[in-house]
């Protein structure tokens, strides 16, 4: 199945270019979950016991172990955290959580790049109470994903309305490409599930569902760091019906002249349209706003990079401060003695904002991954968490300061 371009007219639109002053502030309290293994690639959130915490799941790229992590609530948050290794694969460069067959307990996917060349699943035990107990966990290849191209993430989605959870995996190199594992009948039976291709690709870093165009499913946002086909884009889903035979329509938002990385997506307004915030290796934060809900209209403003940081990895946004307005936190890379996670409040009108940047984690540090914003000590803000692969911070998190 081969996708269909279409084009918006972000072209024709100016590009409005914002500073961000230096970041200001002091460091928030850094804690670790674990530093226990070797280069920290990403962490991704699910209640895996049901008891109503987040827990973690991260790839460990370097050590080439997957890693559960059970929050073990508010009393002991700050701590390290309980954990198990669910697999052992080489070079993994992402893991998630879904219940992948169904039966009510949590498995792990992992993506893995380098010579590895494979996605896995990880079964995980019915019993939660047996989530600790490595031995309960089982590890198998997903055969259709062998040396299909360097896997770098994957995104649960139901692709078809059939079979239960399908997976959404993008890839780098070659072949590089977006497309759906297609669940079979009985999902634990890994040589039946199907790849469909959806995309070709230089370098996938994001892989975000959101209903772009607002016809009430989910359609695949994406940013492409590499090569001619670059730039952040989202994939039109033609409906459950036509998933498996109709085109996924490529929309193109922008950032085809920057080397994007990872993107966020979310109502920065209230206004019903969306906006897509994404860092840039080369060019601050594009901040693209959603000007028709056709979703073939956008406008973009350029963040600048404040001074004293490193490149930009990650964005999310969120109410930082508890003021109403949204605001973007970063991650970074190239942060070597100079900040590497921080946010920016927004002052003045929201289509043109004025920027100010705060420090959230200071100089130590120096390669930043995903982020996400829980209140995992329950005292009403959003904490970051994140991880950190160079110096082997491991899986942190940074306590909002209070106000």
């Amino acid at each position: 199945m081969k996708s269909r371009t279409r084009l918006s007219i972000l072209a024709l639109i100016p590009c409005v270019i914002a500073g961000a002053v230096e970041v200001r502030g002091q460091p928030w309290r850094r804690h670790t979950i674990d530093d226990g293994s070797r280069g920290a690639d990403g962490v991704r959130p699910g209640d895996v016991n049901g008891d109503g915490l987040l827990d973690l799941v991260s790839a460990w790229e370097e050590g080439g172990q997957i890693r559960l992590y059970l929050n073990p609530g508010t009393s002991d948050v700050r701590k390290p955290w309980p954990l198990v290794v669910v697999g052992r694969v080489g070079s993994p460069e992402d893991a998630v959580l879904v219940d992948l067959d169904g039966d009510g307990g949590f498995d792990v996917i992992s993506s893995c790049e380098g010579r590895t060349r494979t996605m896995s699943v990880h079964w995980g035990p019915r019993d939660s109470s047996r989530v600790l107990e490595e031995s309960a966990w089982e590890t198998e290849t997903i055969p259709a994903t062998v040396d299909m191209g360097q896997w770098m993430y994957c995104v649960p989605f139901d692709f078809d309305g059939r079979h239960g959870i399908d997976l959404i995996a993008g890839s780098k190199g070659e072949p590089a490409r977006i497309g759906c594992l297609v669940s079979p009948a009985n999902p634990r039976r890994v040589e039946d599930w199907v790849w469909m291709p959806l995309y070709e690709a230089g370098w996938i870093m994001s892989l975000e569902s959101a209903d772009v165009d607002r016809d009430g499913d989910a359609d695949l946002l994406l940013t492409d760091r590499k090569g001619p086909t670059r730039g952040c884009k989202w994939l039109e889903n033609p409906g459950a019906a036509v998933a498996l035979t109709d085109d996924w329509v490529v929309h193109t938002i922008g950032g085809t002249d920057h080397e994007v990385m990872f993107a966020d997506v979310g109502d920065f307004d209230s206004d019903g349209k969306l906006e897509v915030a994404c860092a840039t290796r080369d060019d601050g934060v594009l901040m693209f706003r959603q000007t028709r809900e056709s979703g073939d209209e956008w406008t973009v403003t350029s963040v600048s990079m404040p001074p004293g940081t490193g490149t930009g990895k990650a964005v999310r946004l969120a109410d930082v401060d508890g003021d109403g307005r949204t605001d973007v936190v970063v991650s970074c890379e190239n942060a070597k003695n100079v900040s590497g996670v921080f946010w920016m409040s927004q002052d003045g009108p929201s289509d043109q904002p004025e920027w100010n940047s705060h420090e959230i984690s200071g100089p130590q540090g120096t390669k930043f991954d995903l982020i996400q914003l829980i209140d995992l000590d329950a005292d009403g803000d959003l904490d970051v968490l994140t991880c950190e692969e160079r110096e082997n911070l491991g899986v942190i998190w940074y306590e909002n300061s209070p106000r």
